[in-house]
Formats: C-alpha cells, sequence, structure tokens
C-alpha cells in the first residue's frame, strides 16, 4: 500500500490547490476484497483518479460519490456490498463477494490536507508512521487526521485497525516507506529485476564496483548506482535502510563480499543466484555457516516457474522476495 501510496502522493502534490480534491480510503472489509482497510485514493475536480480502491469494479459509482462531497463539502460513508443483490455493488458486478466500506473526505488547506503533505515527508525520507483518521458516523462533527512518525523505523506492514476512543471511530493505519532493494551485480540479468522492482515501486540501489558493469545507460531505472568497495557498501545498507537485497555478481569473491558486507543489517530478505552448491561456495569464502547469516539466505532465489530467461528470472526471483516481504504469516 505504501509503494502506491508514495507514488499517488508525489503526482497529486504539485496539484494539492488546484480544484477539489476528495480522498477516499477503506476503512472496513467483510469477506473477500480486493484492496483491504487502508487502502486510499484520491480524486480530483479536474477529472483525475490516483490510486484505487477497488479492483476497478467500484470506482466509476465511488467518483460519483466524489463528485457529492466536493458540492457539500462534507464527508460521506459508503457501503458496497457484493453478494446482495439490492445493492449497487451487486449489479456493478463486483466479484469478490465481500463487502466494503469507504469514507470519502474532501482534502484542503483548511483541514491540513488531512495530514498528506506530512505523511508524504516521511515517506520521502524512509521513515515510517501512523496515520489516525477519523470516520465520521452521521451527523457527527469530523476531526482532522493525526500523523505521528514512529521513533524507529518500522519496515514490515501491517493491518489497519479499526478502534473507538473519545467517542468516535478512527482507523488506525501503518505507514511504512516503500522497500528498498539491493542489487549486486550490474550485469544483463539485473536489468529485468531493476525495472520490475520499480514498476512494483521499490527504491532501487544497483552494487558493482567494475567499470564495465553496471553502466548508467541501461540501468537508469535505478535510484542509485554504486561502486564503492564492499566494506563501504555496508554503511549504505544501514544509512539508507536497504531491507532486502539480491546477491548476482556471477562472482563468488564478490559475492563472498556483499555477503559479508550485508550480514546482519536488519534485512528482511537475502537472494543468492544459483545453485545450491554455489551458495555453499560463497559461503565457505565469506568464512561463514547458512546460520551465521541473518537473515537466511535464500540460494537458489526465487520460485521455480519454469523461466530461463532474464525477465521471467527476475519475476520468480522479486515473487519470492515480495512474499517474504508482505505476507502476513498468519494468512
Amino acid at each position: 500500500m505504501s509503494m502506491q501510496l508514495l507514488r499517488m502522493l508525489e503526482e497529486w502534490l504539485p496539484d494539492r490547490d488546484q480544484g477539489d480534491w476528495v480522498l477516499g480510503t477503506v476503512f472496513k472489509t467483510e469477506g473477500s476484497s480486493y484492496r483491504k482497510a487502508g487502502a486510499m485514493s484520491l480524486i480530483g475536480s479536474e477529472g483525475a483518479q490516483l490510486g484505487l480502491l477497488s479492483g476497478g469494479c467500484l470506482e466509476a459509482d465511488v467518483r460519483l460519490n466524489a463528485r457529492k462531497v466536493m458540492s457539500s463539502s462534507k464527508a460521506l460513508s459508503l457501503r458496497y456490498d457484493g453478494d446482495d443483490e439490492d445493492d449497487l455493488s451487486y449489479h456493478l458486478g463486483i466479484g469478490c463477494g465481500g463487502i466494503v466500506h469507504i469514507l470519502l473526505e474532501p482534502i484542503h488547506a483548511g483541514n491540513d490536507y488531512q495530514q498528506l503533505t506530512e505523511l508524504h515527508s516521511a515517506l520521502q525520507n524512509r521513515q515510517s508512521g501512523r496515520l489516525h483518521k477519523h470516520i465520521v458516523q452521521t451527523n457527527e462533527e469530523p476531526e482532522h487526521s493525526k500523523f505521528s512518525p514512529d521513533p524507529t523505523l518500522s519496515r514490515k506492514p501491517a493491518a489497519a485497525q479499526l478502534t473507538y476512543f473519545d467517542n468516535g471511530t478512527w482507523l488506525d493505519i501503518l505507514i511504512v516507506p516503500p522497500p528498498h532493494l539491493l542489487i549486486a551485480g550490474g550485469g544483463i540479468d539485473a536489468q529485468p529485476v531493476v525495472k520490475l522492482a520499480k514498476l512494483l515501486g521499490w527504491e532501487v540501489t544497483v552494487w558493482d564496483p567494475r567499470p564495465a558493469n553496471a553502466r548508467d545507460e541501461f540501468f537508469q531505472d535505478a535510484d542509485f548506482r554504486l561502486r564503492c568497495t564492499a566494506s563501504e557498501l555496508s554503511s549504505w545498507v544501514s544509512d539508507y535502510a536497504i531491507n532486502a537485497a539480491m546477491v548476482m555478481t556471477h562472482n563468488l569473491a564478490m559475492d563472498a563480499d556483499c555477503i559479508n558486507a550485508i550480514n546482519r543489517q536488519g534485512l528482511d530478505y537475502i537472494g543468492l543466484l544459483g545453485p545450491t552448491h554455489r551458495k555453499e561456495e560463497v559461503l565457505e569464502l565469506a568464512d561463514l555457516a547458512a546460520n551465521d547469516v541473518t537473515p537466511l539466505i535464500n540460494g537458489p532465489a526465487g520460485f521455480d516457474i519454469g523461466g530461463d530467461l532474464p525477465e521471467s528470472i527476475a519475476l520468480s526471483m522479486l515473487s519470492e522476495c515480495h512474499e517474504t516481504l508482505f505476507k502476513n504469516p498468519s494468512s
């Protein structure tokens, strides 16, 4: 959610005072739904819609109701029931069959943009925090959203929660910055990994000290390109909050140096390209046992999806990484 949110806010921010804007937030779901509580979308009076609150089936009706909010300057709660034949969402063809509750509220300078500017600054600075959003009930006076930065960085997403206090209903949303992926190795096979990670909204650093690799013209999508030593890479990982790494230099010694640089740095995922016996060689060169590395190395990296081209290998590796970063262990 935070990946889409950062891109959405970056697009909205320059135009925030141009025309009217409405913020849509999914605040509760029952049964199956495409988006979960905490999902947000921005709808502008000039026709822009940034982000989605469903798989697309509800968006037209949401936009119509957003027009009502713009006209009245009052928040509005919507309920869509995909199993109720008398409900609009049933006729819209909502495929999930669940119930989705959405809050639409005007955002402008007068209500501090519901803290979206503060939220954007936090995400840009790789800072996590909690957005507390008032879910307005009938005849209830709305309160402004509240954003409180975390004292220490949280990287693991968590489900948004409805809470009840001060005689009101609030949605508590944990906001975490997008993943920051380190790709160690700037060969041809690293190019689709960068492109796919950026398509997902991730931040990407490519590290390769070899002059012939990670050339600027082939890695323009990367946020950072490094040619530092492996020992200098260690401080970069810490300073720039990297939390996932794909080690794919195709050089045993370089892979070993990289593993040592990122080991025990608080990463959530490490993937190593190549077969199992190669991982054992890399660990031997790094003078490490498998259990000495935190987190444990996923090697060979990726799911077995039967692909052998760089694009399909990139898909398999990032799928495994994505599962580690985002899948709730209890789900």
